[in-house]
Order: structure tokens, then sequence, then C-alpha cells
């Protein structure tokens, strides 16, 4: 968009931001302050008291007594600061109609509009200051060139006493609608900065997720490809255990066979998409087409984690039993997830991994102390910063239709807990009378 453009633009949006952001109606409170709390709310009517008392003496020196009209607009006038804590637009319109209508009686005696006086300034400074604190910029500059034409009656080439206070009113009331604009958009950008750094937050998460999720459609296309490549030597292998096979059980077989390897050639296609090109070389290569672990090598990453300097123990309840390999790797990447993240957030710690076998499934619970030197601490580092790996381990539990807890310890340390269901297969009923 051209520079041209946006300033026609900008120019068809100002009266609709005029109409929204000087409405009398518009409600829009002056939030505490972060730290001062609502300190500076009690100053500002504390200044507005003050200010009002000294306005209402300049006007009995000058008129010497005051009207009570005049007393009633200068009221009005010590009034507007606080009314801007909560409506700066109507508190704005108070401020400037009273300043008007001051000038208007203050003419009677000077012989000419008299616009403002050291008080009055001050009191349409605040207005002002408060009002472009929360107004965009175009309704901020519209507010400025309303209050200035108020003074346009003083003017006029004559000897008017306090003639001095158009340009000083005029300095003070511009440096507030800078000042105010300037802190604005300052705290604008600090939103908007604020709100990008949720968005970015945000956008790793869920791409941490998509990799998880990957990672483990990868490692489970693996355990398919396996099942299906046994489903087709048996195939092929079957006739041969048969002495005089039919051709029909030849050609049953053969399509078994036949289906097992365009599932298994599909397959593998896939799983070169999920799998990219991003790693390269021979021992990449091995890696990818290594066997995916199960809990029958639950020792060897134990070992590798002892090695790396993490006290660890292990317990086992119930009877071991053969799993789905799906819950077997599951199991197996839920605890080396578990035991890094003790290794990176609490060093030094203990760790145990508990195993239960019952007949709902696997139990399998990590837990690990605080770190070292970190026992009074409140929470260990897992607590402060938890990482991606617990998203891959509750999409590892959902997928199987488990539960995944977890949190930290009442001795400063993290706890995690995995139930995955594997029922026990139930046995056949005896039939009557057999």
């Amino acid at each position: 968009m051209t520079d041209t453009a946006r300033w026609e633009a900008a120019l068809r949006a100002a009266p609709g931001v005029l109409r929204a952001d000087l409405w009398p109606g518009r409600r829009d409170p002056l939030p505490r302050h972060r730290w001062l709390s609502w300190l500076p709310h009690a100053h500002l009517v504390l200044t507005s008291v003050l200010l009002g008392l000294w306005n209402m003496a300049l006007y009995n020196d000058v008129m010497d007594p005051a009207p009570g009209s005049m007393t009633l607009f200068a009221l009005c006038q010590a009034a507007a600061p606080v009314l801007a804590l909560s409506r700066p637009a109507a508190a704005f319109w108070l401020s400037t109609g009273a300043l008007l209508v001051t000038g208007a009686l203050t003419s009677a005696v000077f012989g000419a509009h008299w616009p403002w006086n050291v008080a009055a300034i001050a009191l349409h400074t605040l207005v002002l200051l408060l009002l472009s604190l929360r107004v965009r910029p175009v309704a901020a500059a519209a507010a400025l060139g309303i209050t200035l034409l108020t003074g346009v009656g003083a003017a006029v080439p004559r000897a008017v006493p306090h003639l001095l206070t158009l340009p000083q009113g005029s300095l003070a009331f511009v440096t507030a609608v800078v000042v105010g604009c300037s802190l604005r958009a300052s705290r604008v950008s600090r939103s908007r900065l604020v709100e990008q750094e949720e968005l970015t937050a945000e956008e790793r998460a869920r791409r941490a997720l998509l990799e998880e999720r990957g990672r483990i459609a990868r490692e489970l296309h693996d355990v398919v490809a396996h099942h299906m490549s046994v489903i087709s030597i048996q195939a092929q292998v079957a006739p041969h255990l048969v002495a005089d096979p039919s051709p029909e059980l030849r050609e049953n077989l053969a399509g078994i066979r036949q289906n097992a390897v365009d599932a298994l050639t599909e397959l593998r296609r896939v799983l070169g998409v999920l799998r990219g090109d991003g790693e390269a070389g021979d021992a990449a290569a091995g890696v990818r087409h290594a066997p995916q672990p199960t809990l029958d090598r639950l020792g060897e990453l134990l070992a590798n984690v002892r090695a790396a300097g993490l006290d660890v123990t292990t317990e086992t309840e119930g009877e071991p039993r053969p799993l789905s390999p799906g819950t077997e790797l599951s199991a197996y990447r839920i605890v080396q997830e578990a035991l890094s993240n003790a290794m990176r957030h609490a060093p030094g710690s203990r760790a145990t991994v508990r195993t239960r076998y019952h007949r709902g499934g696997l139990t399998v619970r990590v837990t690990n102390t605080a770190a070292r030197g970190l026992a009074h601490a409140g929470t260990a580092g897992p607590a402060r910063e938890p990482g991606h790996g617990l998203l891959g381990m509750r999409e590892r539990t959902a997928m199987l239709g488990g539960e995944l807890a977890a949190g930290p310890t009442p001795d400063g340390g993290w706890e995690i807990t995995a139930t995955l269901p594997a029922p026990l297969p139930t046995p056949p009923h005896p039939k009557d009378g057999s």
C-alpha cells in the first residue's frame, strides 16, 4: 500500500474514529498501576481539589467577587480530571465547555474573551493527558484543536490582561497530547509484543506436538511394518506345511500374501515421507532401520542413565507378561523421556522407575527427588520448566486410551504416572454339560 493510499484510508476512517473515541457516553476506566496500585488516582483527585480552590481564588480576585455561575463552572473544571479517570471523553467535553463559558463570562470584565487562567490551564492539561492515554492519536489531535479554538477570541489585538495565557496554555495542551499519545503508543506496542510472544509460544508448542506425533507415527509404522512382514512370510510358508493343499487354500494364502506385500509397500512409502530427508549418512540410516525398543530393553536404558550420572532404581510389581508392541514401545519411551527430564532439570537427584502389571494393563511411575541442593527449595526444575517432552508422553498415553498424571512431589521432586490399558484376555467359559 502506497503512502497516498494510507492517507486516504486514514481520512476515510477519521470520522468513525472521532465518533467512537470522543463520544461522551464512552466509558474507559484508567487501570490501577502495577506497583503503585490506586495511589496515582488518589494523587490526581487531591491535585484536582487544590487546583480547583486555586482556580476559584483567581476568579474571585479578578471579578471581586465571582458570581455563582462562575463558581459552578469552576467546580466543573475541577471535577473534570476526576471524571476523566473513568469517562475521558465526557470529561473533555465538560472541561472544554467550562473553558468556553468562563471565557464568555469574563468578557464583561475585560472587554474581550479571556480564555484561561493558570489553574484552568493545569486542570484542562490533566484532562487532555488522561484522554490522550486512552484514545487514538486522531481523536487526541481533534480534541487539541477543539481546545485551541476556545481561546481564539483572545487573539484580538487589545490590551487584555492575562493574554499571555493563550500561548502558554497552547504549549501546555500540545505537550500533554504529545506525551499522552507517546505513552499510549508505547503501551500498545508492549501489549502487541506480549500477544506476539504468546502466539509464538503457542506456535512452538503446536510445532513440538506435531513433531512428537510424527515421531510416534514413525515408530508405530515400524511396528506395523514388522507385523505385515511376518504375515507375508507366514502366508508364503503355510502351503508347504500342508501335505496336499487345495487350490482354494493356495489361492487364499496367495491373496493374503499379496495384500500384505501391497500394504507393506504403502507403509514404506508413507514411512519415507514421515522420515524426511534430514537424516543422511550411514549412522542415521542404521538408527532409522533399527528395531523399535520394548520393555525387554529397559535394563539397557537404565544402565546408560546410570553411566550418565543419575542414580536410578527399579521396582516391578505383578507378573510380567508380553504386551502389544505399541504398548511396550510407549511405556519404554515414557520412561526414557521421564529419566531424560530428571537428568536435565534435577541434576544429582535420585530416580525410581516402578512398573506394575495388573489385569487392566500396565502402570509406569517414574519419580525423582529434588536436584542436589534444592531439597528445600519448594519444587524441582521440571516443575518450573517441563519442556515439550511431556507433550509426547501425553500423546502416547492418549493414543492407547490411557491416562497420564505429572506434577511435583511434596519433597520438591517430580513424578510421572502413566496407566496404559492392556487387559488380559477373558478365558472361555466351559460349555454346559461338558
